[in-house]
């Protein structure tokens, strides 16, 4: 136990609760709540990556419980499972006594909530997710949860998990020629940007009237030839979003042309293909219900996709 109260770490669907060595696993339904009506849909959408090393939080304090239930989790703790009797004592102290707590807060029903930790879905193994090891303490309703407590949710804290819901489609680009093109002959790529549109999560907590807006916006695709023996276009091989579009269609009479967006090959794949790699990076910024808002590092998102390079063949006469 790191306190003198228990520390609630895990989340579960039904209305029990049990100890797990100094560990107060309890079950009740999770503060955040997500709309995904507006973010990307389909089979080939991905969740974006950082394109920095950073990640959105995997444990933060939101309010969990009323006095009521907090006190039916902690009694049927103590009557069947409690680690320790000396535990069972100190969490009673804690609760009960009035160090600092008495009776559960009973007597500010309907006025505030305990608060406890939530580890982010998806991120219960990370070393991070322990360190939102406080006892659960109590929030009036209205209040600013205590300084002391940096994990404890805010609109940027709901801004970053909402980041974590965001999906993108898949970034399989159009190439002309499809699927086999010629060594020296500039391939166009291009995007369907029907698809390529931003998209949007939104996450909440109820209980506290915040939420916060999570948006990305794609900005870029990168092309990476699979091969040193190519050339980009642009050189950089970065396709800026350009009149709301990623690069553009091939059309009759534009063999001559260099595309905007595309790739030459100057040697042959042989019998095998290159796995050309296309990744769009998208901004993400958010807004929230008290008027803070911001950006949040750009998101990346990427696919391979077989390209088979032939030499043109001569004919002599």
């Amino acid at each position: 136990m790191t306190g003198p109260g228990p520390s609630v770490t895990e989340v579960d669907s039904d209305a029990s609760a049990k100890a797990d060595g100094d560990t107060v696993s309890a079950a009740v339904s999770g503060a955040v709540v997500f709309d995904r009506s507006k973010n990307g849909d389909g089979e080939s959408t991905g969740a974006v990556t950082s394109s920095t090393s950073w990640t959105p939080p995997a444990c933060y304090y939101a309010p969990k419980y009323t006095p009521k239930e907090i006190e039916a989790q902690m009694r049927q703790v103590w009557e069947s499972s409690a680690p320790s009797h000396e535990w069972a004592l100190a969490s009673q102290n804690y609760f009960v006594n009035g160090d600092p707590y008495k009776d559960f807060n009973k007597d500010k029903e309907g006025k505030g909530y305990w608060w406890d930790s939530y580890v982010t879905e998806g991120r219960e193994a990370d070393p991070a997710a322990q360190d939102c090891d406080k006892e659960p303490f109590w929030v009036d309703e209205g209040d600013a949860p205590p300084a002391d407590v940096p994990q404890a949710i805010t609109a940027e804290t709901l801004a970053q998990l909402a980041y974590a819901e965001i999906r993108v489609p898949s970034t399989k680009i159009d190439l002309a020629p499809e699927g086999t093109t010629k060594v020296n002959l500039p391939t166009w790529a291009w995007l369907d940007t029907a698809k390529f549109k931003p998209v949007s999560v939104t996450a909440s907590v109820p209980l506290l009237g915040l939420s916060a807006t999570t948006t990305a916006e794609p900005v870029s695709l990168k092309i990476a030839p699979g091969t040193d023996d190519a050339v980009t276009y642009p050189a950089s091989g970065e396709c800026e979003i350009r009149n709301g579009r990623i690069g553009e269609p091939y059309a009759t009479g534009k063999a001559g042309d260099t595309p905007p967006c595309g790739v030459k090959y100057l040697r042959s794949s042989g019998a095998g293909s290159y796995q050309l790699q296309a990744v769009v990076t998208w901004r993400i910024s958010w807004t929230s219900s008290t008027g803070q808002g911001g950006d949040l590092p750009d998101g990346t998102f990427g696919a391979d996709q077989d390209v088979v390079v032939q030499e043109i063949q001569a004919v002599n006469r």
